[in-house]
């Protein structure tokens, strides 16, 4: 299976963002973290990730005469490059944008569902904003998006860090004005007031 098709899978995705941050965890330990989905479910989905290459064995230890596997995640192959991205058809990404909120009404019901769960505290936020850009501000604000982002993927569990899930969500809802050209600029034409 190609990347895609283990990553556009909601459980695969969740074991994938329970991996980040450089962590090593036995398939018990996932499913602790991801307890809505069976222990048979979650085996076997980090055995299609392991063959796969997503995730790779860090060690092994004899557990009750049973071997005991901790994974970690292959940062390099867990990620969809653009060329990857062009070649999907229609049904390729509603199937992975049927994923994406799979994996996010789980993960927020089992925030909810926590004894400890306070979302003023914790500065949840789910705000939708419908913006017109220009496909140049569009980049600008992809590219800050990513700046702000990116520098945090590396980051490592912590005693003073929580894991928050972050899930830009980016589509066009409708096209641009009629009058106005491709970038979203007004269509060349006599100024206004003239003949």
């Amino acid at each position: 299976m190609d990347a895609f098709g283990l990553l556009a899978h909601p459980v695969r995705l969740r074991v994938v963002h329970a991996m980040c941050g450089g962590r090593e965890l036995t398939t018990g330990e996932l499913c602790d973290r991801i307890r809505d989905v069976s222990k048979a479910t979650v085996y076997r989905h980090v055995d299609l990730l392991a063959a796969g290459g997503i995730l790779e064995v860090a060690g092994e230890r004899r557990v009750r005469g049973a071997v005991e596997r901790r994974y970690r995640l292959r940062r390099d192959r867990a990620g969809i490059n653009e060329e990857v991205v062009a070649s999907l058809s229609p049904d390729d990404h509603r199937s992975a944008f049927a994923a994406a909120l799979a994996v996010l009404a789980a993960e927020f019901t089992g925030y909810l569902d926590r004894d400890t769960a306070d979302p003023v505290a914790d500065s949840v936020g789910y705000r939708q904003h419908a913006v017109w850009l220009s496909p140049g501000e569009l980049r600008g604000m992809i590219d800050g998006m990513r700046k702000a982002i990116a520098p945090h993927l590396a980051n490592e569990p912590s005693p003073v860090r929580t894991q928050y899930l972050i899930s830009p969500i980016l589509f066009p809802v409708e096209a641009p004005p009629a009058g106005t050209g491709a970038d979203g600029t007004a269509a060349e034409g006599p100024e206004p007031g003239t003949l």
